[in-house]
């Protein structure tokens, strides 16, 4: 049994096949540590990826305070009154009593028509009532007479019927005589037409020696009262529930603010007289109209004008740089930084903007940067760094607002 033991392990065959699985074994061994000392060169000699640099911005701080909420819209300054002046009966255009343009009085001369004709009518309505009058009295004094004598059983009861049915009848007579005197004499002052309220007339329509008729549409002035003025305007349909409110509130009339096209100048402010008692169907508005003291003529009729409706103050209010509001498809929204300098967007709800100013009631808290310059080149998650006080007075702002800004950044 040993010597068959022996005789195995020293066999040539054997022995060949163990000489080969040390060799395939090195070669492993050496394979590997080959592949590890190449892989390991590899990643020693591979660059780090380069960080994203920081982005630089300039933040703000919301702040509570109190501001003046408002509707806003776009206006027409009306004449709180236009009168059309127009000749009550037909004849010859004397003259005028205005330069075209000019402010008038009521009660003032605008034109007068040739009254001759109608004085004329006037005396013979007068005349006729003073003969009448005559008349009367003698009947009045023949019933007298009438009356005694029947006492006296001189005169019959017939007599005195019919001598008072005639004065009955010649008092109606002078009735109608006082009636046609009074007509005379109001067709007689239509001659002289006046202005019926104070206000500026425009271009003369008619020139004297023309005939006028009571049935002409153009008539002779257009004149409007621009002092007080009116404005209207229109607002969206659900500014009516926030006018109601603030209307029942405070009894006195809700403030309105005209200003010029480009919103820079202030025109007025007068007060609020009509919210309209239905919304447009077609457009989804509200027609309102303001009353303005317009002593100067800052406002003028035809005026287009930007028009702030003045509704309550709220105290307290978070305000942004109405730069830091950025519009998206579906939001408003802020880019807002954390304790860590990492800029997210945050949706907000925005009550209005103006004058450089948006009201947030929602998203936001006291207290809270947010960016309102560099915004186009933040991402989610971007790390934000802001430019020393002299970059921003290089930017033409002050040494001054430059350290406000950079205290009201700091954490």
């Amino acid at each position: 049994m040993t010597t068959t033991a022996d005789t195995t392990t020293t066999h040539p065959l054997f022995q060949r096949r163990s000489t080969w699985l040390a060799a395939a074994t090195l070669v492993v061994v050496l394979g590997g540590g080959a592949w590890a000392l190449t892989h390991h060169a590899a990643n020693a000699a591979k660059p780090d990826a380069p960080k994203t640099p920081p982005v630089q911005v300039t933040t703000a701080r919301v702040t509570p305070q109190t501001v003046q909420v408002y509707r806003s819209g776009i206006g027409t300054v009306a004449s709180m009154a236009t009168v059309t002046v127009k000749a009550r009966i037909d004849g010859q255009l004397d003259k005028v009593g205005f330069v075209e343009g000019q402010d008038v009085k009521a009660g003032q001369l605008l034109a007068q028509l040739d009254p001759r004709t109608l004085q004329a009518q006037l005396a013979q309505a007068q005349a006729t009532k003073a003969k009448d009058q005559a008349t009367l009295v003698n009947a009045r004094a023949d019933l007298k007479r009438y009356t005694t004598l029947l006492s006296q059983d001189a005169a019959t009861q017939q007599q005195v019927d019919t001598q008072k049915a005639l004065v009955n009848q010649l008092e109606a007579t002078v009735q109608n005589d006082a009636a046609q005197v009074q007509f005379a004499e109001v067709q007689l002052s239509f001659t002289r037409i006046s202005s019926p309220m104070n206000g500026r007339v425009g271009a003369r329509l008619v020139d004297p020696g023309n005939i006028v008729h009571a049935t002409d549409t153009s008539g002779l002035v257009v004149i409007n009262q621009i002092d007080p003025i009116a404005v209207q305007f229109t607002l969206p349909e659900d500014a009516v529930q926030d006018i109601n409110r603030v209307q029942q509130q405070s009894a006195q009339p809700l403030s309105v603010v005209a200003f010029d096209r480009s919103g820079a100048q202030m025109l007025g402010t007068g007060k609020l007289i009509l919210l309209n008692n239905q919304i447009d169907t077609t457009s989804g508005t509200v027609q309102l109209k303001g009353s303005f003291a317009n002593p100067q003529h800052t406002l003028w009729p035809g005026q287009y004008v930007n028009v702030r409706l003045q509704l309550d103050r709220r105290p307290d209010s978070l305000t942004v740089p109405a730069a830091a509001i950025q519009r998206g498809q579906d939001n408003t929204y802020v880019w807002a930084v954390d304790a860590e300098n990492k800029a997210e967007s945050v949706p907000v709800h925005v009550v209005q903007i103006a004058d450089g100013t948006a009201v947030v009631d929602k998203g936001l808290t006291a207290g809270q940067r947010v960016v309102v310059d560099g915004q186009y080149k933040l991402k989610p998650g971007a790390t934000i760094v802001e430019p020393p006080p002299a970059a921003k007075n290089a930017d033409g702002k002050d040494g001054k607002d430059g350290k406000k800004a950079a205290s009201g950044s700091s954490n």
